[in-house]
């Protein structure tokens, strides 16, 4: 902070009248007393602050915007902020390592992960798409940045191929949200208010006896022919259904009944050898790795922070 010098005053001190100086500042305490009073007591022309925009209310009790924000931070806060800073990495790593993904290697990663029945990657298969897409990209980046430097022969990658083609055959999926009930009664009655315009996804939540799948509004992401967690009866339905519409009331092997929607459809394809080359040269090369890393690896190296590192 800069220092402040008062030259000397070599001037003769002149004696103040004191009497018209105290005035002015009770005037000035005065004035400052009555604009803090005001300040105090609320406006009722005056707009809510909006943050303080009551949002809902329980019994008579307001939940403010704020309140809404705050909790949503903490659910959700951190692992979106890290989703951001590990793409942003990924894109600077892309950069120095001249590292290039194209859609079409996207697409067939997507089409691989909605493929998969029982694996890891089935967590994406309920994020929105273009959420999918972004997480694809920041992983492949990772991935190739990791490959780049192992060699991998091609009569290795075309013998995977060769033993594994059906990976690569992939049949047709149907993003799907479902509702369980015990009886066909209560089935049919599911039918019945859908028709009169109540929502597939409130009426998950209220009356599915599938715990894990109603909290999302019945979402039970991509299934397919051979997806072995869900009923059969389930799937053969499926292809009957129109995007966006509902089925009728379809009895299950296990004994309940259902009512399913069907909100995308990801119509099937076969991969090529061409087509999936790189992608198993890559997987080949990630074997050999002693362990998995992650994107957070390459914070050091591009610089990376943030705000819960202080925490």
């Amino acid at each position: 902070m800069k220092s402040i010098r008062n030259d000397v005053n070599t001037q003769p001190k002149r004696r103040l009248k004191t009497k018209p100086v105290l005035i002015v500042l009770s005037l000035l305490l005065l004035g400052n007393l009555l604009w803090f009073i005001a300040w105090l007591i609320p406006n009722p022309n005056e707009k809510v602050s909006e943050t303080e925009e009551e949002v809902a209310s329980v019994d008579g009790k307001v939940i403010t915007k704020k309140q809404w924000m705050a909790a949503m931070e903490s659910m959700y806060g951190k692992e979106v902020l890290l989703d951001m800073v590990n793409a942003e990495v990924m894109e600077a790593a892309a950069k120095k390592y001249n590292i290039k993904v194209n859609d079409s290697e996207v697409d067939l990663e997507l089409a691989l992960i909605r493929s998969t029945q029982e694996g890891a990657d089935t967590t994406l298969q309920f994020s929105d798409e273009e959420v999918m897409r972004k997480k694809v990209r920041s992983r492949l980046i990772l991935e190739k940045v990791l490959a780049k430097d192992i060699v991998i022969k091609d009569d290795e990658i075309k013998s995977f191929y060769e033993n594994n083609k059906n990976l690569y055959n992939i049949p047709t999926s149907y993003r799907t949200s479902v509702i369980y009930v015990a009886t066909e009664d209560e089935a049919n009655e599911v039918v019945e208010e859908l028709k009169n315009g109540s929502s597939f996804d409130g009426l998950a939540r209220e009356r599915s006896s599938d715990i894990s799948s109603a909290s999302l509004g019945g979402d039970i992401g991509y299934i397919s022919e051979g997806t072995e967690s869900v009923d059969e009866m389930l799937i053969k339905a499926l292809p009957k259904v129109k995007i966006g519409k509902w089925s009728n009331t379809i009895p299950l092997k296990e004994g309940r009944f259902a009512v399913a929607q069907v909100t995308s459809v990801f119509e099937g394809q076969s991969f090529s050898f061409a087509d999936v080359k790189d992608h198993i040269r890559r997987e080949l090369a990630l074997d050999q790795l002693p362990q998995s890393v992650t994107q957070e690896a390459f914070w050091e190296e591009f610089k990376a922070e943030w705000f819960y590192s202080e925490q």
